[in-house]
């Protein structure tokens, strides 16, 4: 019997309804967006196949940026008036903090919405990246470029909630650590969303 491919199982998981989601998911009632007040976002999901499987880029934001300086993040940032689409900002910001050229991803899908804690609405784009990509991070914005295992970021059983002080109150917010990498907040909650997409 032939395996899925792995790519092919991902494209099929994207196309699974789902609403949007929030930096407040875990905390109901305290959402302070409105929506028209909302800056539009994206970001990319970059998906690599490698020996060992199916693997997934993130960056470690620089620690001299004024919002989330130090995470893990995927590259990606607000949308410009002369981008096309969300895709076309996603592929523009990856270009701008790693050095990926759009010539090299291969658009599979797009997961919904997320709203931050600061004010966006993120759009994840998912894209497969060319296993000749190399990365070169502009180090303005980024101190690290690395990968995780596909396996890990697409178990829910991987994540785990966890919580902090936040304007006097405890928040609630998953996490989905690896090594020495601890991936919390927004790009945790959209790879949950992707890993409930993929279990299915």
């Amino acid at each position: 019997m032939s395996r899925i491919d792995p790519i092919d199982h991902l494209v099929s998981a994207l196309k699974t309804p789902g609403a949007k989601t929030s930096d407040f998911d875990l905390n109901p009632g305290e959402e302070p967006f409105q929506p028209d007040k909302l800056k539009e976002a994206a970001v990319l999901v970059p998906v690599l196949k490698a020996s060992t499987g199916l693997r997934v880029l993130l960056t470690k934001r620089s620690s001299a940026l004024k919002h989330h300086p130090g995470q893990i993040a995927f590259p990606g940032g607000r949308c410009d008036a002369q981008d096309r689409d969300e895709v076309a900002t996603a592929l523009r910001e990856a270009e701008e903090e790693i050095g990926l050229n759009s010539d090299l991803v291969q658009i599979l899908g797009r997961l919904p919405a997320h709203r931050t804690v600061t004010g966006f609405n993120v759009t994840p784009i998912v894209g497969h990246v060319a296993n000749s990509f190399r990365p070169v991070p502009n180090t303005d914005e980024v101190s690290e470029v690395f990968d995780v295992p596909y396996r890990l970021v697409t178990n829910p059983d991987c994540f785990s909630i966890q919580w902090r002080h936040w304007r006097g109150k405890p928040r609630y917010y998953f996490t989905v650590p690896y090594g020495p990498y601890y991936i919390w907040g927004a790009t945790a909650r959209i790879l949950r969303g992707l890993a409930e997409r993929v279990a299915q």
